[in-house]
């Protein structure tokens, strides 16, 4: 749009509105039903639908790779390579939902012939019952109500650098992997290097599918930090030391893991030169632990409070304990809440808090400023520190 001076381009306001105007008169009378805008929304974020498991793999020695396709055959929802996808289960009396990366590259659920969208996802330590139930009960022929794509992980030309570093620690891999396939299949336009933190060699998630995409603009290094007598390669930690090695004169640095991992490296870029805006997190998901937070009243750790919830005009009272979210209180009730990054960021659990008091975890407080003002939370990031009253939508 080329710059005229001051009072030409103010006045082109009104020039546009005589030509709607004129465009309105010579409009034929016959209604047009066609709504290109919505059709679009619909195609980018269509909800919750039912996809199939057509194919489950080992893909590490503690991990499975799902795939999953539309039981028509059809092409799946457009994503970028980096977003995560939602997974609902009924568990028992409970109905869960879970936020897993995408470890497929776009192309693949656009592709004419058997599209399709695949996680990564590895048994727990102990902390995460969803993880162990989708390793010991699905199966190919299963359905699973999944909704995609979600996340602001991506690569984006006009804001990051052509060169991206990737730190990856356990199954923070799984992103880079649907980055690394879309840069291989020549979809995506930039050069990535992936640090990647294991403990030992023979836990490495997707090992051979990231050598074999290997290339000029794709290159994987594995730092190992557990003891393997006969490993040749990188040693130790994502240092800073290790990161600068890597990186090149403009690099965006993309990080993906687990929560104690995202504190460490938090500490170690600060004596790198990288710009603030170059530097990426993904959502860490729902504190494990809760107490060790700043502020946090340990106290109230064990304590138990009741959580009065209103759907509509119906009330369920229910237990809530205060170092559990909101939004897993609700799953245990067999409460449907929907839920997204299980981060405090993307806000699908945006609720209103009618009277009681809570704690909002500082690593995931994504609510706005007017919602702190007329005391609304996001439920997966809110623990309850009292008797609480909340309102949630009915689903």
């Amino acid at each position: 749009m080329k710059v005229k001076n001051f009072l030409q381009d103010v006045s082109g306001a009104s020039r546009v509105t005589r030509a709607r105007l004129k465009a309105f008169e010579q409009a034929s009378p016959a209604l047009d039903g066609t709504d290109p805008i919505g059709e679009a929304a619909r195609t980018w974020h269509p909800g919750p639908a039912e996809l199939i498991i057509t194919q489950i793999r080992d893909t590490g020695k503690t991990a499975k790779t799902i795939r999953f396709a539309r039981p028509d055959g059809g092409k799946l929802p457009p994503f970028y390579a980096g977003q995560y996808m939602v997974l609902t289960f009924c568990i028992g009396s409970s109905i869960v939902s879970r936020p897993y990366s995408i470890s497929s590259a776009p192309w693949q659920a656009r592709q004419d012939q058997d599209p399709f969208v695949e996680i990564t996802v590895r048994r727990s330590r102990g902390d995460g019952f969803v993880c162990d139930y989708i390793h010991e009960n699905l199966k190919p022929g299963d359905t699973v109500v999944c909704d995609l794509a979600y996340g602001q992980f991506y690569y984006e030309p006009l804001r990051d650098a052509r060169h991206v570093l990737a730190l990856a620690g356990g199954v923070g891999i799984t992103p880079f992997a649907s980055m690394a396939k879309e840069i291989a299949a020549g979809k995506m336009d930039c050069d990535l290097t992936i640090l990647y933190g294991s403990v030992s060699s023979d836990d490495i998630l997707l090992k051979e599918e990231l050598e074999a995409l290997e290339g000029d603009h794709v290159k994987v290094v594995h730092v190992l930090s557990g003891e393997d007598p006969s490993w040749q390669g990188e040693r130790g930690f994502l240092t800073a030391e290790l990161i600068r090695r890597y990186s090149r004169e403009d690099t965006s640095c993309f990080i993906c893991g687990p929560q104690a991992m995202y504190r460490f490296l938090r500490e170690e870029l600060k004596s790198l030169s990288i710009p603030r805006r170059r530097i990426r997190f993904e959502v860490f998901g729902q504190a494990r632990d809760i107490t060790s937070f700043e502020g946090y009243p340990a106290e109230l750790s064990g304590k138990t409070f009741r959580l009065s919830v209103w759907r509509g005009i119906h009330e369920d009272v229910i237990p809530a304990r205060a170092d559990e979210s909101i939004a897993t209180a609700l799953e245990r009730a067999g409460i449907r809440i929907r839920t997204g990054c299980r981060s405090g960021e993307c806000g699908l659990c945006r609720t209103k808090v009618l009277a009681g008091s809570f704690y909002v975890c500082p690593e995931g407080d994504g609510r706005r400023a007017a919602d702190k003002d007329f005391n609304y939370v996001h439920a997966c990031s809110a623990y309850p520190t009292g008797d609480l009253k909340i309102k949630i939508p009915i689903l």
